[in-house]
């Protein structure tokens, strides 16, 4: 297979031997394609290296005969958003995502126009909890797994005053009871209609979404968390104070 001037947006870069890069980028046509970028370590090949930084947008050149395609060429699109501090995190944190759920060499059209959303977004300072809920919400709609948000598994619509727990495979379900231990950390429903009708929510509603949704993700992670939410735990417990909201 050969790619030639394919866009795509780079996920993760890491050394490969002394000289080269493994690359995974994400592209709308082929999905996440994984790349190896021989010999880019050179001061002749500054350019090409800062084209393959995570969040850029490329056009790359490449031919695959195994698992990984050999680089040819990739030049930038445009400059990649300049991200510190909790905005930072959380570009890793949506790299990791689509790293973990995206298959290899399956079109993603929406995945990838979701991806050039959320990157926007992150660029603005747009306000991270949404804008993090937001992606989660658009990647499971892009990998086929998504939700209803506006109503309950059997067609009961969402009461924007009770509160509601996120089955992966059914969909939010109504807590009957107060003395619920899920209760606390399961999502109002004026947040769940709030991210159906993409609308911001109310800060209290909006911070009740986080752990409803990082339940689902983790049922379509195998059980297996990120090192994204480790890290920003570990963050927490060092700063003895909130982490950052993925």
């Amino acid at each position: 297979m050969r790619f030639v001037a394919e866009p795509a947006f780079v996920l993760h870069a890491r050394p490969w031997r002394e000289t080269s890069l493994l690359v995974e980028v994400l592209s709308a046509e082929f999905g996440r394609v994984g790349l190896v970028a021989r010999g880019v370590q050179g001061v002749k090949k500054h350019v090409l290296r800062a084209a393959l930084q995570p969040l850029q947008s490329i056009r790359f050149d490449a031919v695959q005969k195994g698992e990984l395609a050999q680089l040819q060429g990739a030049e930038a699109i445009d400059a990649a958003p300049l991200l510190q501090g909790d905005a930072a995190l959380a570009s890793f944190y949506i790299n990791e995502l689509c790293l973990r759920l995206a298959p290899r060499q399956v079109p993603q059209p929406e995945l990838y126009a979701a991806y050039a959303q959320v990157r926007e977004r992150l660029r603005t300072g747009a306000l991270l909890a949404w804008t993090l809920r937001r992606f989660e919400r658009d990647l499971l709609d892009a990998l086929g797994v998504g939700l209803e948000f506006a109503q309950e598994g059997e067609g009961d619509a969402i009461d924007p005053a009770a509160r509601y727990r996120l089955d992966p495979e059914y969909g939010p379900r109504r807590l009957l009871s107060t003395r619920d231990g899920d209760y606390r950390s399961a999502a109002t429903g004026r947040a769940l209609l709030a991210l159906a009708d993409d609308v911001l929510p109310q800060s209290d509603d909006l911070s009740s979404l986080r752990l409803p949704m990082r339940h689902v993700l983790l049922h379509h992670l195998g059980g297996r968390g990120l090192k994204s939410w480790e890290m920003l735990g570990e963050l927490g417990r060092l700063t003895a104070a909130p982490a950052p909201e993925t």
